[in-house]
């Protein structure tokens, strides 16, 4: 593969990194300043940051003090003690997801299921709604363990449990 076709699939990981972005709530500037971060071979400073991206200063300023606080990147120092800041993506992105789960989904999937509880206990015996809300909160039983089993291993253990369930 030429280094052509290199910055080819690069860039194209990194445009899906902006479009994950959004769908996390975040803005697609932040998918592309973690991209650009992830794919470094060494911690960039807000400046190289403004050169990779073509983003006003102000917007990477913005943009790394969320994704730090949120642990997509980390802070370093310079080398050799300088002044200036620099930021690496997280690369162990199971953890990221890991963190989303917790966060985000499985927060979601429990607001979900006390509503689908409530509603069964007001629906009517016998109707084809009670067996309906009764299928939905049983589904979402089913996710609530999922997002817990997810977010408490990795993946790694995940995909021993099962390949060995499968046997």
């Amino acid at each position: 593969m030429s280094d052509d076709d290199s910055a080819v699939a690069r860039e194209r990981v990194i445009e899906s990194m902006e479009q994950s972005a959004e769908v996390y709530g975040l803005s697609r500037s932040a998918g592309r300043i973690y991209g650009v971060l992830y794919f470094a071979s060494d911690p960039l400073s807000i400046p190289e940051l403004v050169e990779e991206t073509g983003y006003a200063k102000s917007t990477v300023s913005n943009v790394t003090r969320t994704l730090s606080r949120i642990g997509l990147i980390h802070r370093r120092s310079s080398a050799g003690g300088g002044r200036r800041v620099r930021f690496e993506a997280e690369r162990e992105v199971w953890f990221i997801l890991q963190d989303v789960f917790q966060q985000y989904i499985q927060r979601e999937v429990q607001t979900t299921l006390r509503t689908i509880r409530r509603a069964e206990e007001q629906v009517s015996a016998e109707t084809r709604e009670q067996e309906r809300v009764r299928n939905l909160r049983e589904t979402y039983e089913d996710l609530e363990e999922i997002v817990q089993l997810a977010s408490e291993y990795s993946a790694a253990e995940l995909r021993e449990a099962l390949e060995s369930y499968e046997r």
